[in-house]
């Protein structure tokens, strides 16, 4: 029963964005359409353990989904009125999924009559993503509407109060009422699928390093985040990009096992036990990261790929190919002002030409350079690495100070104690 009631759940995640996009895009009522579908999900967590899987899952929900959503609609004069004109046009077996082979439009106009399908998790994603929206409100939307987490889970991964978040993903909800619900043309399309990617790879890189709380990694983000990327590339098998996001995710996700100490502190790369990494991991994320390069020009996921897949292929961290990895971050921070990206080049730069000239790197950064329109609580990071450079070049006193100011600065936890570790172990044996 309970390998069973895992199945379901499973299978409800899975259809529940696509049942709500189904419903927004008919009907156009975003937090009634996400009502009705938790009452259909509710519904078939109570009636199919006992009465079995049916034959249509999705159908299946999109049918109670509506019913519940057109008693809505009824409630009020105005929406009882666009209900009538929607029913009119719309054939009374428009949300039933046509049996294999047959023509989903044969159901009725295009718009309205197509069988609904993952296409409809893509296009929900991009009303989330919209150009409108914050990035924060972006990700609160996303993880609430497709990838179906609570208000709770959002609040609590983001450390603020649920009634904050509540009214986050409310005023989400009212900045995108109205816009026509559907996947953008050619002109913006890209422009769009980056906001998508960019919102995805926000929510990993929370997940498997929280900026903030007392925990090094959030498991629950990370994993979410691989899901919805698979979910893409699913609709979008040839899209380099997507490829090259899901490679990164995973590439870098493998490594979690051995991140951590038995109590929980950190440990950094080069001094994790490899034989912890998730191997198969590492092996799809591999050959994701070579079919992605051969999917078109390389784009930023597929570079920052490229170097997670040289850093896993590594045995030792003494085997790592930084030569290869410098020229590919040569090439990625030509393309982007991302100053992660630049971070992580003067890290190369000092390991394959020595730690001076990387902290020359690191300097340019905290000047003028991308890291100075960083956020303001980022440039911790350029203290961490000018501490580990300077402690490598001999310098132990400035290396402290400089770990000193990078855990004062950070709101992560597990780094902040690392980091004092680090700058207590270069204290002297009379201090």
């Amino acid at each position: 029963m309970g390998r069973a009631t895992d199945d379901i759940e499973d299978l409800l995640r899975r259809h529940a964005p696509q049942v709500l996009g189904a419903l927004v895009r008919r009907y156009g009522h975003f937090d009634p359409a996400e009502d009705s579908v938790q009452e259909a999900l509710i519904a078939a967590a109570e009636q199919w353990p006992r009465d079995g899987i049916p034959d249509n899952p999705r159908g299946w929900l999109i049918r109670v989904a509506s019913r519940r959503l057109t008693d809505r609609l009824r409630s009020d004069e105005a929406r009882r009125r666009r209900e009538e004109t929607a029913a009119a046009l719309t054939p009374a077996d428009a949300f039933v999924a046509p049996p294999p082979g047959e023509d989903p439009a044969g159901a009725g106009p295009a718009a309205l009559g197509r069988a609904p399908s993952e296409d409809d998790t893509l296009t929900l994603l991009f009303l989330c993503c919209h150009p409108a929206l914050s990035p924060a409100a972006q990700i609160a939307l996303t993880l609430r509407a497709v990838g179906g987490l609570t208000t709770a889970e959002i609040a609590r991964a983001h450390l603020v109060p649920e009634a904050t978040m509540a009214q986050r993903i409310s005023r989400a909800k009212r900045t995108v009422r109205g816009t026509q619900f559907r996947q953008p043309d050619a002109r913006d399309r890209d422009q769009r699928l980056a906001a998508v990617l960019q919102v995805l790879y926000l929510i990993f890189n929370e997940g498997y390093t929280a900026t903030a709380g007392p925990d090094l990694h959030r498991t629950d983000l990370a994993r979410e985040a691989i899901r919805l990327t698979r979910a893409v590339r699913r609709l979008l098998p040839h899209e380099g990009r997507v490829t090259g996001l899901l490679a990164l995710m995973l590439l870098t996700e493998a490594r979690t096992p051995a991140r951590t100490g038995p109590d929980g502190e950190l440990i950094p790369l080069d001094e994790q036990d490899r034989a912890r990494w998730d191997r198969t991991a590492i092996a799809e994320g591999i050959a994701l990261a070579e079919e992605a390069l051969a999917q078109g020009p390389a784009g930023d996921y597929q570079l920052q790929a490229a170097i997670a897949a040289l850093h896993d292929e590594a045995g030792r961290a003494e085997d790592t190919d930084w030569p290869q990895i410098l020229a590919l971050y040569d090439v990625l921070v030509r393309r982007t002002p991302d100053p992660a990206a630049a971070l992580g080049r003067a890290v190369a730069v000092a390991m394959v030409h020595g730690p001076r000239a990387g902290l020359a790197e690191v300097d340019a950064l905290a000047g003028a350079g991308p890291a100075g329109r960083a956020p303001e609580q980022w440039h911790y990071r350029l203290d961490a690495v000018r501490g580990h450079l300077l402690e490598r070049a001999g310098d132990p006193d400035a290396a402290r100070t400089a770990y000193r100011a990078a855990a004062d600065a950070t709101l992560s936890e597990p780094e902040a104690r690392y980091l004092r570790r680090h700058a207590d172990r270069l204290n002297g044996p009379d201090t």
